[in-house]
């Protein structure tokens, strides 16, 4: 299906997080923003939308094209359910993606049984950087890769009051560090290097005030013997004047140089044997959330609803992030490496 007029969207959720997805729709010329539906209606009501506390009402009276769930996890599914029953056949679903595996292939099954289609809102692929880095590696700009580190240092879990301002329920979830933020570096990862086949995971909880895990490794074989190393610690930060810009720092080691990220959204080369850093991409200027990738993100699903783009990110396709977090929990558990063909 391609439309030939403005999509209609409506947004299920108006926490912290939808300040960004409000934001980017509002931006879109070939977007109409109908609706916003929320638990506690004031928080729908501040959006400056029409207002719902009730999604059903809201479905049958702006009749959306597009809906927008900016729920958590444990919300995904109910929402998606009575969308369905309502008929509407497109759909963008925050990260990460239900509860668990079983509930996530339910509902793709429940979605394609009625011809709908889910996009997973995974933003970091996204992100200015990582589409700048993908770049250098297709064009081996390093050579052959060999491995690649990523060390999320975004310094705000310690203490009692850790996310409570921001994201309060982080302190509940009971798996917190991959579930809710590893999966971004799952999901980039395989953008960058492929689908990895095996992973190992060394998990660990530093702040006892919280109830999952908040620092750990994750050890991840991709195609072509390069390994990545996932190296995250929610306690402590790294050189950046904003720590939720990129959330960390790597680097992507070659036979012929390195490519490198920085705290401030810039990309560098260096060539091998050389000390030089060449720039190639300046450091990041947007004061919103990772290099506006909400608005790349949801620019890229309008392209792909006017058939204009391949949608990336279809859930079908996501079920092989959750199908990876589950078997890091295994590894992290077990204290092995775990073959991706054997989870």
């Amino acid at each position: 299906m391609s439309f030939e007029r403005n999509i209609r969207v409506a947004c299920v959720g108006a926490g912290y997080f939808s300040q960004f997805h409000y934001g980017s729709w509002a931006r879109m010329a070939r977007v109409d923003l109908v609706g916003s539906c929320n638990r506690e209606i004031t928080k729908a009501q501040a959006t400056g939308l029409p207002a719902y506390n009730d999604l059903e009402v809201m479905i049958a009276e702006q009749k959306p094209d597009l809906l927008d769930i900016i729920l958590p996890p444990v919300a995904h599914a109910a929402t998606i359910r009575q969308a369905l029953a309502q008929g509407i056949k497109w759909m963008i679903c925050q990260k990460p993606f239900c509860q668990d595996l079983a509930e996530a292939k339910a509902i793709i099954a429940e979605a394609e049984a009625v011809g709908a289609t889910i996009v997973v809102h995974e933003n970091f692929r996204f992100q200015p950087w990582y589409r700048a880095i993908k770049d250098l590696l297709d064009g081996q700009r390093i050579g052959t890769l060999q491995q690649a580190t990523f060390r999320l240092r975004p310094g705000d879990g310690q203490g009692p009051e850790a996310y409570l301002q921001r994201q309060p329920y982080f302190q509940d979830m009971p798996k917190f560090l991959v579930h809710e933020t590893a999966v971004h570096w799952v999901d980039t990862f395989r953008y960058l290097l492929g689908n990895p086949t095996a992973v190992y995971a060394d998990l660990r909880r530093m702040n006892p005030v919280i109830a999952g895990e908040d620092a750990g490794y994750i050890l991840f074989d991709h195609p072509n013997q390069v390994r990545a190393l996932f190296d995250g610690n929610r306690h402590l930060d790294h050189a950046a004047d904003n720590l939720r810009r990129t959330m960390g720092e790597a680097i992507f080691e070659g036979t012929e140089g390195v490519i490198a990220l920085y705290g401030d959204g810039s990309v560098t080369l260096r060539r091998f044997g050389s000390t030089d850093e060449a720039q190639i991409k300046a450091a990041d200027t947007w004061d919103g959330f990772g290099g506006d990738c909400v608005h790349a993100l949801q620019t890229h699903v309008i392209s792909g609803l006017f058939g204009e783009t391949q949608l990336e990110n279809q859930a079908l396709d996501y079920i092989k992030v959750i199908e990876i977090e589950e078997a890091i929990y295994t590894s992290a558990r077990i204290e092995k490496k775990i073959a991706l063909g054997d989870t």
